[in-house]
């Protein structure tokens, strides 16, 4: 008799979403949940951007930001063009501070970027660290950086 083990992917979506208990005052008429609001600031920060583009970003960088702090001490970089929306996460402090008290045991995960990019194959190495942590990763979008990632710095403590 076979077992069949069935897995579930984590969707970035329904986890930002979730977080609106924390941050009701985050949620507008014109931006009706947490995902619409971010997809709206990378949309107006990045005016080239397309809506498909935007989502596939955002949904990546939430999924990296929420396995860098389940994953503590685990060596991970984000390549540039999936920075561009983990950059956007953070600026939007409220809802930042909501991911770390959710993920991060109720800590403000630091990010301290490094001037120098590495070189060394960490982005697509942290594509499969997402996916074992349960994500679907967008596979073109870390492969864009495969060769470059902008890292931080881990003698800051508890910095991705």
């Amino acid at each position: 008799m076979s077992t069949v083990i069935q897995t579930r992917t984590r969707d970035p979506r329904l986890l930002l979403n979730a977080l609106a208990h924390r941050v009701p005052q985050l949620i507008t008429n014109s931006e009706s949940t947490l995902w619409e609001r971010e997809v709206a600031l990378l949309l107006r920060d990045n005016s080239v951007m397309t809506r498909d583009t935007a989502e596939r970003l955002l949904g990546q960088a939430i999924a990296y930001t929420i396995t860098a702090m389940e994953r503590q001490g685990v060596d991970m970089g984000v390549g540039y063009t999936v920075d561009v929306a983990v950059h956007a996460l953070i600026l939007d402090t409220p809802l930042y501070f909501a991911l770390c008290a959710e993920y991060n045991g109720g800590q403000y995960k630091h990010h301290a970027p490094l001037i120098e990019r590495r070189c060394d194959g960490i982005v697509m190495r942290t594509a499969g660290i997402l996916r074992d942590n349960g994500f679907a990763v967008d596979d073109e979008l870390w492969a864009m950086d495969a060769a470059e990632c902008s890292p931080c710095d881990d003698k800051v403590p508890d910095s991705h």
